[in-house]
């Protein structure tokens, strides 16, 4: 078996089987590294060099979480819920339930849309919008698993077809220049125009994918316990959290510094901790509680951060196997010269190569190197070969374990401790998204 494939459901064999993510991806890059002709040590040596990669991240979000748990401090969000409660009734009609709860999953889906364009933050403003939301969630008996649905959805759908924000990046800096320069020796050039309209079909199948998980699979009430989550990662605060007018002004004050200094600077750790620090000048908590809450903070993403450092380890070591080109090759000899074949093998090739990297931004140019030489022999037009590549490349970001777009969501969801990352948040965005993907991505190369 092709090392990249036995590595990946090694990974997420261990990953279904509840195994922690960080050792299950651990273990399918050694096993995967094994089967593809590297020694031990090579295996290891691959992995090391690639987990500084995504160290970066990782303390991006470990500042995040800090930054997160030193709002809640100041009150803002327990105000927030307060506010909702009270706005919603705490004895409301079935009928005014169903109306609040969709107005709230359509303001997550907003706000998330709008973190890759209008206020392009990513998912900096999950840790401090969506834990308060929790108990309003929990009095409407609202499936978490459709919140985290409509989360990945915003986040990853809208930079697939919008060119602005994180959207300009992904279509026109890396799917738009890599198809070129991998197609420049064929012959085949693409235009800016092309992309968001090639890009829509596989789009309008996550669509789907997202009414079907919000109007089906997760339309019933889900009971959850009524856990404080402000708290949580608190263990020094054990008594509720005092709400004043100078706090909440510094929370709204550290909120629009850290988006401020992240736009200018493009740095999310930086941001963060600037909201920290003016968080702690203007009185909210006190400068010698700091180390405190900045160990909650981080205590409360480090299985994120670990997770994307884990995950780039994993990558280095399937790159350094070889095996990607001999996965692709392999797959070209099976197909023929089927046209309808291929594409459906080239998404599924690109569903294993993706799913252990979980970031599309990062295998476009692995997927454009292989892909486009193989649409042009299959005579492919090139808007077919557009989504081709940019389907097989999102496959990583809308259900993996190691994907930011999966990560963020949990991270966001479980800070009570009620929302698996694997069976809640992976599973229902692979089920709803994935394989819409595939089926939306073959007819898109079919039709275009």
């Amino acid at each position: 078996m092709n090392a990249v494939i036995l590595g990946v459901l090694v990974m997420v064999g261990l990953a279904l089987a509840r195994v922690s993510v960080v050792f299950a991806l651990i273990v399918g890059a050694l096993v995967g590294g094994l089967v593809g002709g590297l020694s031990l040590g090579d295996a290891l040596s691959a992995f090391n060099d690639g987990v500084g990669g995504g160290a970066k991240i990782a303390l991006a979000y470990a500042t995040l979480g800090a930054f997160a748990v030193a709002i809640s401090r100041a009150g803002l969000p327990d105000l927030l819920a307060q506010r909702l409660i009270r706005l919603f009734g705490q004895e409301a009609s079935p009928k005014r339930r169903t109306t609040v709860k969709y107005t709230l999953i359509g303001s997550v889906l907003l706000v998330a849309i709008s973190s890759q364009n209008l206020i392009p933050v990513h998912i900096a403003f999950i840790p401090i919008l969506i834990p308060p939301l929790l108990k309003v969630m929990n009095q409407l008996r609202l499936d978490r698993r459709a919140v985290a649905c409509t989360l990945t959805f915003g986040l990853t759908a809208t930079y697939m077809l919008l060119p602005v924000g994180f959207g300009a990046i992904f279509l026109n800096d890396i799917l738009l220049a890599n198809i070129n320069a991998a197609g420049e020796s064929l012959g085949l050039e693409v235009t800016r125009g092309m992309v968001p309209l090639a890009m829509g079909v596989p789009v309008g199948g996550m669509a789907l994918g997202l009414l079907v998980a919000l109007l089906l699979s997760y339309r019933k009430p889900r009971e959850y316990a009524a856990l404080d989550a402000s708290t949580r990662n608190l263990p020094n605060q054990q008594e509720q959290v005092k709400i004043h007018t100078l706090g909440l002004v510094m929370s709204v004050v550290a909120i629009l510094a850290a988006l401020g200094i992240q736009l200018y600077s493009g740095s999310m750790i930086l941001g963060g901790l600037v909201g920290f620090a003016l968080l702690s000048v203007g009185g909210v908590f006190k400068w010698r509680e700091a180390d405190d809450l900045f160990t909650s903070g981080m205590r409360m993403m480090a299985l994120i951060g670990f997770i994307m450092i884990s995950a780039s380890g994993f990558a280095s070591v399937m790159n350094a196997t070889g095996e990607v080109e001999l996965l692709v090759s392999d797959a070209v000899e099976i197909i023929g010269d089927n046209q309808g074949l291929a594409a459906l093998v080239m998404l599924l090739v690109g569903l294993f190569i993706t799913l252990g990297i979980g970031s599309s931004f990062s295998t476009i140019p692995i997927i454009a190197t292989l892909y486009v030489p193989l649409a042009v022999q299959f005579g492919f037009s090139p808007l077919a070969t557009i989504a081709l590549v940019g389907t097989a490349a999102a496959l990583g970001d809308a259900g993996s374990p190691a994907s930011d777009s999966t990560l963020g969501p949990t991270a966001g969801l479980n800070v009570d401790g009620q929302h698996d990352h694997i069976w809640d948040s992976v599973v229902p965005t692979f089920l709803h998204y994935n394989i819409p993907l595939i089926g939306f991505g073959w007819l898109a190369a079919m039709w275009l």
